[in-house]
């Protein structure tokens, strides 16, 4: 134990600076993925062809390729046709744009749960499309969405760990340089599941409080 906590002591700086562009990287893809989701979602709903059809293009090509493909094409592929980005830059990039599809699906269905009777009063008063959409249905669907929204930030918090791939400096990298170096396998991956814990413990606990929130409504 004394051994275990003089090595703590001793890589925990590092792998702190490691979860910092951890936080950056979950945080900045999530706003992205959230834009691109909401966008998604709207074009999905369309009675459009010309955005209904590349929306459901779209979000089942995203479903439908893991995260690390994803990640991998942008950091290394894309440089072949002259996109040339950083590692952290294609983290934010590939993490954001992969989970918009998820976001998209839980857009729709929160936009769908709200009254339809709702719509036809509001349009029965002169309200346009563009006016209901922004004045009475977001509002409503986004309380309905905050739950799954709050599951889906922990997954990006985690699922930011695939970044390390792509050799972005987040904490899961910064364990496996130490770890390689040291060979002190168990206690760098051990310190690092405590980071991670740490962090999605406060997420989870607010995820857990929305629920309950708007369950009672």
């Amino acid at each position: 134990m004394t051994q275990f906590l003089e090595d703590a002591w001793q890589f925990m700086p590092i792998l702190l600076e490691g979860a910092y562009v951890t936080v950056q990287v979950a945080f900045l893809s999530l706003a992205l993925s959230t834009v691109l989701g909401l966008t998604l979602a709207l074009m999905r709903m369309s009675s459009m062809p010309l955005l209904y059809v590349p929306a459901v293009t779209i979000i089942t090509g995203l479903r439908g390729i893991p995260i690390l493909v994803q990640l991998m094409y942008i950091y290394f592929v894309l440089p072949d046709i002259g996109i040339d980005l950083s590692a952290f830059t294609a983290g934010v990039i590939g993490l954001g744009v992969a989970y918009s599809a998820y976001h998209a699906e839980n857009f729709r269905a929160a936009i769908l749960a709200v009254d339809r009777g709702q719509y036809e009063a509001a349009l029965s008063i002169g309200m346009g499309k563009a006016q209901l959409m922004r004045r009475i249905i977001l509002p409503q669907a986004i309380r309905i969405v905050l739950p799954p929204y709050g599951n889906i930030t922990i997954m990006m918090l985690k699922d930011s760990s695939l970044a390390s791939a792509i050799t972005v400096s987040e904490v899961t990298r910064a364990g496996q340089l130490i770890a390689s170096s040291t060979f002190k396998n168990m206690t760098v991956f051990t310190l690092v599941a405590f980071i991670y814990l740490v962090m999605s413990l406060p997420l989870t606990a607010l995820n857990a409080w929305l629920e309950r929130r708007f369950a009672a409504k």
